[in-house]
């Protein structure tokens, strides 16, 4: 598969050598594509998104009715991305240490007492935090130093995550009782949210037909996690033109109250911060990178504006009472670009 770019400015041998990692690059995630899609039916888009969320080095928020799939693309992507991947599943009584570890205390032939840090399952490269609004605020929380800093902090003493650290949620939108909604703080920290919606009639055959004999598909390796640590660094690396930092700049400050045109900002109560515009600028790389080519488009801003910007935006009660939706107020914005 050829890369396909603009001329990006600079020096002309770093030029020639982000081109031939790129090229490695591309062939290495289309290999793990074709791999996701072999056990994954139809969900392009939501495959897509997931793994720009992980070639981004971000975290993703799953959002979809129960059997949609959304536990096995976790499962999927740790075994093709080659990581190591632990599960959680939140409840109600799930406490912080469930998840970070703890200290227990451990005495010693000679009788001498120390403490000894038993490390939870965050420690991990791709933790699936399974109906994630299912938990308090309070063990929801254990995982915002996590998610941003990549360590933790247990009892005075900062431990390090591997390398890469990846936070997979998934939500249930339907059912709300016994749930608690995420705080702003916590939905910030997801780089994308991904909706999961129902299949198609050929692919939901194609499920059927597959998925309920003896034979069934497996998941292969595409890439190692010391792979994929190099194509995030090279995401880091990838030329991004002004005209796309542009719309970038004007659709996150628009999508905020009292910034944007008064048919979206009218219908905010809080908007997106600079981290959107990071996530985005992250996310629009990983994506033309995704599709074979080294400079991100108008096109890529469109398509990822909402996954970025959705979990970050609230409408006011008036807006929501008129039957304002997120959706159509970001659908409102993508227009203006170009």
């Amino acid at each position: 598969m050829n890369v396909t770019s603009a001329p990006p400015a600079g020096n002309a041998d770093l030029e020639d050598g982000i081109v031939e990692q790129a090229e490695a690059a591309v062939e290495r995630v289309g290999r793990a594509r074709d791999r996701i899609g072999a056990v994954i039916f139809g969900q392009t888009e939501v495959v897509e998104n997931a793994l720009v969320t992980i070639l981004s080095g971000g975290h993703g928020l799953l959002v979809g009715v129960p059997g949609l799939a959304k536990t096995k693309l976790v499962e999927t992507l740790a075994k093709v991305l080659g990581l190591d991947e632990r599960r959680v599943q939140f409840t109600p009584d799930l406490m912080p240490s469930d998840i970070l570890g703890s200290e227990v205390l451990e005495e010693s032939a000679d009788r001498r007492r120390a403490f000894r840090f038993i490390k939870g399952p965050i420690f991990t490269q791709l933790l699936m935090a399974d109906e994630i609004n299912r938990a308090s605020p309070r063990t929801q929380s254990a995982l915002l130093q996590a998610m941003q800093e990549r360590h933790v902090t247990v009892a005075g003493e900062t431990h390090e995550l591997p390398r890469p650290f990846h936070v997979l949620a998934t939500q249930n939108p339907v059912e709300q009782e016994g749930t608690y909604p995420l705080p702003e703080a916590q939905l910030d920290r997801f780089l994308l949210q991904i909706d999961v919606g129902y299949p198609d009639a050929a692919t939901e055959r194609r499920i059927l037909l597959e998925t309920t004999t003896d034979a069934q598909a497996e998941a292969e390796r595409a890439m190692t996690a010391d792979d994929l640590l190099a194509i995030q660094r090279l995401v880091r690396r990838l030329p991004v033109g002004d005209s796309v930092v542009s719309a970038i700049l004007d659709i996150v400050r628009a999508a905020r109250p009292g910034e944007g045109p008064a048919d979206v900002a009218g219908h905010l109560s809080w908007g997106p911060g600079p981290r959107a515009g990071q996530a985005l600028m992250l996310a629009v790389r990983a994506r033309a990178l995704l599709q074979g080519r080294l400079a991100p488009s108008l096109d890529d801003v469109a398509a990822l504006a909402e996954p970025v910007l959705k979990h970050r935006m609230a409408l006011t009660f008036a807006a929501r009472a008129e039957g304002e939706t997120l959706a159509g107020l970001i659908g409102r914005l993508k227009s203006r670009i170009g």
